[in-house]
């Protein structure tokens, strides 16, 4: 389901779960039951689809959407096509958000390909090729941003929080540096 509307197979949207063996809210957090149950239904926070044959994917959370002009942006679908690119050994996308455009703008953090120069031209390249790939509203304009790692829990799970916060140091640091 995505909002309170359910969505045609093979489209993504909000996973939302009714049943018996589903919880009947958080234990002593009024305000988390009130936000994830919703006349019953459990809003799990994850994005996925139904395939024809009723198979369910699950896709990303919806947390990590970035929101872009009005457009829901899915950092993990960004992320499988940059990892599709010979340049890109590792990456992670996530939401950094403009003060110009009043919006979030989609930003990768990319750990070169052995071969690849972390450079303007790798910038460019990547970039350009993604952009041929995606709609315009998928497209990277909060840039891309060349790192040794991707910061990853024990689990392996990408920490975008980490990201987001070096994110917002770096605009910080863009908006204090004096205009030439």
């Amino acid at each position: 389901m995505s909002g309170t509307q359910e969505v045609p197979t093979g489209q993504e949207g909000e996973i939302w779960m009714k049943g018996p063996n589903v919880f009947k809210g958080y234990y002593k957090n009024p305000k988390a039951t009130t936000e994830s149950i919703i006349d019953g239904w459990f809003r799990s926070g994850d994005i996925g689809y139904l395939d024809e044959g009723g198979n369910l994917f699950l896709t990303d959370r919806f947390k990590e959407l970035i929101k872009y002009n009005g457009f829901q942006v899915a950092p993990a679908q960004l992320e499988g096509l940059l990892l599709g690119h010979p340049g890109v050994n590792d990456v992670a996308v996530v939401g950094v958000y403009s003060r110009e455009r009043a919006t979030e703008l989609p930003r990768a953090y990319i750990v070169p390909a052995k071969g690849y120069a972390a450079d303007g031209e790798l910038e460019r390249e990547v970039g350009d090729w993604l952009h041929r790939k995606v709609a315009p509203h998928k497209r990277l304009r909060g840039g891309i941003r060349f790192v040794n790692e991707i910061p990853k829990s024990t689990a392996g799970k990408v920490l975008r929080r980490v990201l987001a916060k070096q994110a917002k140091k770096e605009e910080d640091a863009k908006r204090m540096s004096p205009k030439l």
